[in-house]
């Protein structure tokens, strides 16, 4: 891998390598988490107009990918978050998260939510939400209290 820096983009979601990529996301989810309890988005739930998805590029490889949710009343919500297990360890996750939060400010949002699975396979993504300054807080949005769920929130 060269040393060309990380390259995010708007969009790319019918690229084969998103696509298998986001097929790895949810089958990773569905084995983690209780069937009523995952919430990550599939290609078409990733289509709506209130959702802006992001790939991430690292010379013709595909790092992972990010999105952002429009919430309303300038609260947005990350969704769908994935980083290659190729990837994992070098700082890849923390520079999507934070493109997904210099959107979001660019958007005019005040506050950025998410949830994420309790378990222990979601302890690294837990970890991270909270070096970058997401607290625990309560559901949001159309979230129930679900013990398979944390809810994190941050003021941006």
């Amino acid at each position: 891998m060269s040393n060309k820096t990380l390259a995010i983009i708007d969009g790319d979601l019918d690229h084969p390598a998103v696509q298998a990529l986001l097929v790895i996301h949810l089958a990773n989810a569905r084995s983690i988490s209780p069937a009523c309890s995952v919430h990550a988005l599939d290609d078409t739930g990733l289509r709506i107009p209130q959702i802006s998805f992001y790939s991430a590029w690292r010379d013709d490889s595909l790092v992972g990918f990010g999105a952002l949710k429009d919430l309303g009343e300038r609260h947005g919500e990350v969704k769908s978050m994935h980083v290659a297990a190729a990837h994992r360890g070098k700082g890849m996750a923390g520079m999507i998260l934070n493109h997904l939060i210099e959107q979001a400010r660019l958007k005019a949002m005040t506050r950025l939510s998410l949830e994420t699975g309790s378990q222990d396979g979601f302890a690294p993504a837990r970890a991270l939400y909270a070096r970058h300054g997401f607290a625990l807080c309560d559901p949001f949005a159309d979230y129930r209290l679900d013990p398979s769920s944390v809810f994190m929130s941050r003021e941006i």
